[in-house]
């Protein structure tokens, strides 16, 4: 057994006085080394561990810590569980000063300093320590302020942050839009932005599309994948990316997303380069009430505007570099794919017919009930995704 941690810290010691949390000391040679090594500390990540494994209670299974740290603040959740009962407990003044001088020599790695710790161990003394570095957004309740992280990097600057951080520390509301915005700058340079010629498919197919893959997700039970409503389609990647689809009056629309650690909003947070121009030429009917959140949050990638006849885009990338973003909209035989890869049960044939009968706006409950699957409640669910998507015939 050992301490594993991502920085492949595993070691096999342990002495008399400190608690067995899976590491031993190896035996000295002779006793003049062994009365020098009783005499050393353990390294700093099993001290840490032996500190964690002491708040464990006796009779208590499993301790889980996860703790958050910038030189300003820190927040920490332990809790400590068997079979039938999970309780919090406090996390140590020793853990926590261990910790800040674990996290300080972590600073010599050339990607900085960890922010999150996550360990684990059990009453055997097994433990595992991740030291998080933000590939991956903080749960909010160790999401610091930004004034946190600033500070942090007073102390201890790095080369690059995850675009995520870096848009959270520095996006200054440019990817915002409102409508009196969208005005003003409609009014001010007028610009034409001329329609778009590229893989993204017509409003209607696109829109029918989502709908039908919509109902297919729903059919199977899946808590993920996009959905729709009246007028909204959206959808989340298992990749991080994901966008909306608005409808609005007089057939018009807007298809807005991100991608996940996009490389030009790399290149804007990270080294300084110009934010690309989502809006340039919008319309004044493009404008944050109909925007994907990410733009709140400075993480937009790309925005595009159907004008009832047409795609059209300013300073986003091609439609090619946005499919980790959309389902599989492109064409019907995408579509078709996606709704037999969620449900073995449906022959490609039948999914090709509710997919045509979508983007015709001719689905019928009877027809599309069997195609679909699933329980009655299921189907009912899954069914109501095209009814609120207007590809059915009114009974």
């Amino acid at each position: 057994m050992g301490v594993d941690t991502e920085d492949s810290v595993s070691q096999d010691n342990s002495t008399a006085e400190s608690p067995d949390v899976g590491f031993r000391l190896a035996e000295p040679t002779d006793s003049a080394e062994a009365q020098d090594r009783s005499t050393q500390p353990l390294p700093l990540v099993e001290q840490v561990a032996a500190e964690l494994f002491s708040l464990l209670p006796e009779g208590w299974d499993r301790l889980d810590a996860a703790v958050a740290m910038t030189v300003s603040d820190e927040a920490a959740r332990v809790v400590v569980s068997d079979a039938e009962h999970a309780v919090q407990v406090p996390l140590s003044a020793r853990a926590i000063e261990l910790l800040r001088e674990l996290r300080h020599q972590s600073a010599e790695s050339e990607d900085g300093p960890w922010w999150r710790v996550l360990a684990s161990m059990d009453k055997s003394g097994s433990a595992d320590i991740e030291f998080d570095r933000g590939a991956e957004p903080f749960p909010d309740q160790h999401l610091f302020p930004p004034q946190a992280y600033l500070a942090d990097l007073q102390t201890y600057p790095r080369r690059r942050l995850p675009v995520w951080l870096a848009a959270y520390l520095g996006h200054d509301d440019r990817q915002v839009r409102t409508p009196s915005h969208a005005a003003n700058s409609r009014a001010t340079d007028g610009a034409f932005t001329p329609r778009v010629e590229n893989d993204l498919p017509a409003l209607p197919l696109m829109w029918a599309r989502w709908a039908a893959i919509a109902a297919a997700f729903v059919a199977a039970g899946s808590q993920r994948g996009p959905r729709v409503t009246t007028a909204l389609g959206w959808f989340e990647g298992t990749s991080h990316s994901g966008a909306t689809l608005h409808l609005l009056p007089h057939g018009r629309a807007v298809l807005s997303g991100g991608l996940w650690n996009d490389p030009r909003l790399d290149a804007t947070y990270n080294d300084g380069v110009g934010m690309p121009q989502l809006y340039r030429g919008a319309p004044d009917w493009v404008a944050g009430p109909v925007l994907n959140p990410r733009a709140a949050n400075g993480l937009l990638s790309f925005c595009y505007w159907w004008d009832g006849a047409a795609w059209h885009c300013g300073e986003s990338p091609s439609a090619t570099e946005l499919r980790s973003a959309l389902p599989g909209i492109w064409t019907s035989a995408a579509a078709v794919d996606v709704i037999a890869k969620m449900n073995a049960q449906v022959p490609a044939g039948a999914a090709a017919e509710l997919v045509a009968a979508a983007e015709a706006g001719t689905v019928t409950r009877q027809f599309a009930a069997p195609i679909l699957g699933g329980t009655a409640a299921d189907v009912d669910n899954a069914y109501y995704q095209l009814l609120l998507a207007g590809v059915v015939i009114p009974e």
